[in-house]
């Protein structure tokens, strides 16, 4: 369901998903949702790292011994990014922000904004969310507003705005935790703008998979990484968008964030495709920061060459893209071959566009529509290549056992839905 505002704006919008609770947020332009979760308390900050059940995975200790993703900034256009918190302090670059579009950047009204920069760049200091990329630092910028007062709303800058003001500057990673599925001319302009001034940009790809699945923007403008969400399993979420449109995936459930803007306490169970776009990031930021004379091209494409996954490389799902991010494959490798600093690792599909969630071109053939039916244990794989046994967990954990390339979870990703009703 894609559908072209009339004056450019965004007039629909994605709804979160955690534990049956719905957090959404607009933009002044439009209606740009969080891809949330709900805002019960079940954790305190002292013991909320111990919930990250990704970091280990991920080995981020090694990783952190090659790069903290020391000299990289990535723009946050959220919600507002609160630089007080105990993992943020001395993270967020407030004084960076042009002051054309600075409206409350430092004041989050939601905690959603604050939970993606602390997912990338915490210092998980005072028992704080800590961060993938720690080294990293924070541009805020506020472009959601649901929920806020009339004169917020008015104030708070456009997307179109704030993209063209990162563009302009010397972030290089920008990360969009939202989606719309109306198509705005506005600001698939200023993306091609950002691409053009060097930016890689992350975007979730929505969180509706289970009601109707309609393309997530901007995921799914050119030169944007569209981020699915995964499990510690290597399981995409039932909720995570699918589509051609998907490049990446993250994890993106049961991640910790904070419950609300009061920030005294965090939430542990969270799911969205939010949490997948801001580790991401931060995996790009690890990597740009080894390697600070490559372009975005290079990084992205280390990334995708590098991603998890049980089918051929070169070859897409339209579930995971090319597979789960796994900064350290690059990070371990001094001699990996980043490839052409010009050519567009995403070439095919910005060039071919989005033309449906059941369109996968390159992709193996289980993937390109819906995944086919396994009777034995009514789920479905969209991996492909992958034999089609009802165990695909046990493939997961024999290929980590055997000292596979790393995933999430220690192995290479067995794609794994819920079978969808016609």
């Amino acid at each position: 369901m894609t559908r072209t505002s009339p004056r450019g704006g965004l007039t629909a919008f994605f709804t979160g998903r955690a534990g049956g609770r719905v957090s959404t947020a607009c933009a002044a332009l439009g209606a740009f949702a969080i891809m949330s979760s709900g805002l019960a308390p079940s954790a305190v900050a002292a013991d909320i790292q111990s919930k990250q059940w990704y970091l280990d995975a991920m080995h981020a200790e090694d990783m952190w011994k090659v790069s903290t993703g020391k000299g990289v900034k990535v723009a946050v256009l959220d919600t507002g990014v609160n630089p007080d918190t105990s993992s943020l302090k001395g993270q967020v670059l407030e004084d960076e922000v042009p002051e054309a579009v600075s409206y409350k950047a430092t004041e989050d009204y939601d905690g959603h904004g604050t939970s993606m920069a602390e997912l990338i760049a915490g210092t998980g200091a005072g028992g704080g969310m800590q961060g993938l990329a720690p080294g990293a630092k924070i541009v805020p910028y506020r472009v959601l507003s649901k929920g806020v007062s009339s004169t917020d709303k008015k104030k708070t800058p456009s997307l179109p705005d704030v993209i063209k003001a990162v563009a302009d500057s010397d972030a290089q990673i920008i990360n969009m935790s939202f989606g719309s599925d109306i198509i705005d001319p506005d600001v698939e302009k200023v993306v091609k703008f950002a691409h053009s001034k060097g930016k890689l940009m992350f975007a979730a790809t929505g969180n509706d998979a289970e009601s109707e699945n309609f393309i997530g923007y901007p995921a799914a403008y050119p030169y944007v990484v569209g981020v699915a969400a995964a499990d510690d399993k290597g399981k995409v979420g039932g909720f995570s968008e699918f589509g051609n449109y998907v490049d990446l995936a993250a994890p993106g459930l049961n991640v910790p964030f904070w419950c609300d803007a009061t920030f005294r306490s965090y939430c542990d169970e969270g799911d969205g495709t939010s949490m997948a776009t801001a580790v991401a990031s931060a995996s790009a930021a690890l990597i740009w920061s080894a390697h600070p004379d490559w372009t975005p091209n290079q990084v992205l494409r280390t990334m995708i060459d590098t991603a998890g996954r049980t089918w051929s490389k070169g070859e897409r799902s339209n579930y995971l893209g090319y597979g789960a991010v796994r900064p350290r494959k690059v990070l371990e490798n001094s001699n990996i071959n980043p490839g052409s600093a010009a050519t567009d690792p995403l070439s095919f599909e910005n060039g071919t566009g989005v033309t449906g969630v059941n369109a996968s071109p390159s992709a193996p053939a289980p993937t390109s529509s819906q995944p086919p039916k396994n009777p034995s244990g009514g789920r479905t794989s969209a991996a492909g290549s992958v034999s089609e046994s009802s165990d695909n967990t046990a493939l997961w954990v024999a290929l980590g056992a055997a000292g596979a390339a790393l995933a999430i979870g220690g192995g290479a990703f067995a794609v794994i839905r819920s079978r969808r009703k016609a």
